[in-house]
């Protein structure tokens, strides 16, 4: 097949399949039929009072210079400045550079530098983030999944250091995912069925073992939440960003949910009781060290009843220092009362059982592990340090009571209750969102193909999400850190996301997004002061939005006012629509657009 060989992750039927669907998209590209006729726009380094020029190339007065935020913030008259082209995946709270400054002060030994470490106001960017060179409108889901451009992520260290485990191999123009990893280098689904076969004894799959969502750690380019999507299966992968460079960057650009985050001293991003399995494949992280810490921390996120999923060398090589740590992990997980129910093929699994808090006071009282206070889990679990102890819960909890699948999406968790949601409100906000979508994508005017990564920057009680369920997407729910936990009800009805404040930036790379939606997000922060102001966070949406994306808002009028005269200054496309609120009243609802443009 020539440059295009299908190998051995695929068989010769689903080859055939890609192959054909490779063919299409070349013809549809060069046609224009796939992304559509879309060139970008230029901006000039050079500076022009006008909005065109000669060639027409030129068609916007922004300028191209490293701009830093200033207070008091001003927005120039011929638009927010332009990054220079070296800035174009810019991420502040994972900025090499800052974060070079601050290690004579960090704990190396725990990995503290992987973590997020925002520069102060003044040290930030305030430009556009430009796209790279010869950067290409993506390739649509589901052929993403498989091939993305390789002009979009132009980095080879993966491909060279990981082509042999079947990460990534370069293909032409593009990037190719067999579905490897470093411990299922012969594709995801062999594995997958693997894991589920170890948990069931043989009998069935990891669905049938009631698993519906899964934290992946140190998830490389993600190919193992892609193949747990026919399960329905929803997969929060984080991995760090370190000399695997640009591991997220791919995930996103496959159309994969996928952060940027590290298990070092802080909480991770998301609520207590949120996944029925935990997976660590190669994940380069430490469990052994310092009591077991960041193993209290997976015991916090797991569910009763969850498993945790270890394939790295210490479950199967009895070479080096490897039998001491796989000691030392046993012990570990002995004390916090997990359960190993296999260890074979280089994984070891344990569980989580429903018996563990009786267990747990009874290693308590024997010193083998310490017991948490008690935990107020109505607040975001967001820049909390880890805590060296195990939380009691009760095994009677009704996170432990949760439907299968697909009924979980009309779920009003207990934990909404806790803090002062009724169900009539939770039911009244699923139907509005059902009733918005509909809209949405009449007054977008695109196909549904045409979106894929969403996501919502104030998600409430998840409404959103669930009203896109039957759309080909993937919803990141963002809870902001300043409001109440709202973000446990979400992942209890069988959807992802994580904390978030938007006084700083996102934990992503840039142009990873096709669509952001903001439902009153910014009037939430209009009183939090600089670096949250409305500008601040108009920003950081571009950043997150890829060329031709769109960003939906509603708001306060004011609110909405201001951004319609700033839209265009972001080069943003921006439309004014009247829709019924909750309360059936008509209220404005912008629907921006951003421009595909690119550096000169």
């Amino acid at each position: 097949m020539g440059g295009f060989a299908i190998g051995s992750a695929f068989d010769s039927k689903s080859g055939q399949m890609i192959m054909a669907a490779l063919l299409l998209m070349i013809v549809s590209f060069y046609s224009g039929t796939l992304f559509g006729n879309n060139a970008p726009l230029y901006i000039s380094h050079l500076p022009s009072p006008s909005s065109s020029s000669s060639n027409g190339t030129s068609r916007f007065t922004n300028k191209v210079t490293l701009t830093y935020r200033k207070t008091p913030l001003a927005i120039p008259e011929t638009g927010v400045d332009v990054c220079p082209l070296k800035f174009n995946e810019y991420i502040p709270c994972h900025d090499v550079s800052y974060v070079a400054t601050l290690m004579p002060n960090l704990d190396v030994s725990r990995k503290e530098e992987l973590e997020r470490h925002c520069p102060p106001l003044e040290k930030r960017l305030f430009c556009l983030v430009p796209p790279p060179m010869d950067y290409k409108i993506p390739i649509k889901w589901p052929l993403s999944r498989d091939y993305v451009w390789r002009s979009n992520v132009n980095h080879t260290h993966l491909a060279e250091v990981k082509g042999g485990q079947n990460w990534v191999h370069e293909k032409n123009q593009l990037w190719w995912f067999p579905g490897g990893g470093t411990h299922f280098k012969n594709g995801a689904s062999e594995y997958i069925e693997r894991l589920g076969h170890m948990i069931t004894n043989e009998t069935g799959d990891l669905r049938s073992a009631g698993v519906v969502q899964v934290l992946d750690l140190g998830c490389g380019v993600a190919s193992f939440s892609a193949y747990l999507l026919p399960l329905d299966i929803r997969t929060m992968s984080f991995a760090p960003k370190d000399n695997h460079e640009n591991q997220i960057q791919f995930a996103l650009e496959r159309g994969i949910g996928a952060m940027i985050s590290a298990l070092s001293t802080k909480q991770l991003p998301y609520p207590t009781d949120s996944f029925e399995m935990i997976h660590c494949s190669r994940c380069r992280i430490d469990f052994h060290e310092n009591d077991g810490i960041l193993l209290k921390e997976l015991d916090r996120l797991l569910r009763s009843n969850g498993y945790f999923v270890y394939s790295a060398p210490p479950a199967y090589r009895k070479d080096k220092d490897f039998p001491v740590i796989w000691d030392t992990l046993v012990n570990l997980t002995t004390a916090m009362c997990w359960r190993l129910i296999a260890r074979k093929v280089q994984t070891a699994i344990w569980i989580k059982e429903n018996n563990q808090p009786s267990c747990l006071l009874q290693n308590a009282e024997q010193k083998l592990i310490n017991v948490c206070d008690v935990n107020d889990e109505s607040k975001p679990s967001w820049n909390i340090p880890l805590k060296n102890c195990i939380q009691v819960r009760n095994s009677n909890a009704e996170s432990n009571k949760l439907p299968p699948s697909h009924e979980r999406l009309s779920v009003f968790s207990e934990r909404l209750k806790k803090i002062g949601i009724n169900q009539d409100e939770f039911t009244s906000d699923s139907l509005f969102w059902h009733d918005q979508i509909r809209h949405y994508w009449r007054l977008m005017n695109v196909k549904e193909t045409e979106i894929r990564n969403v996501m919502d920057m104030n998600a409430f009680y998840g409404g959103f999400a669930v009203a896109l369920t039957n759309f080909p997407v993937w919803v990141m729910n963002v809870v902001p850190a300043t409001t109440k936990n709202t973000l446990s009800g979400i992942f209890d009805r069988g959807l992802i996301g994580t904390f978030h404040d938007w006084c700083e930036p996102f934990s992503s790379y840039p142009r990873t997004y096709d669509l952001l939606h903001a439902n009153y997000l910014f009037s939430q922060y209009k009183n939090l002061g600089e670096g949250c102001l409305l500008e601040d966070i108009m920003l950081e949406m571009d950043r997150l939005t890829r060329s031709l994306g769109f960003i939906i808002i509603r708001d306060e009028e004011h609110v909405m006012s201001r951004i319609q005269e700033l839209a265009p200054k972001f080069l943003w496309d921006v439309e004014s629509h009247l829709l019924e609120n909750k309360e059936k009243k008509m209220e404005t609802v912008l629907i921006c657009r951003k421009k595909f443009w690119a550096i000169l």
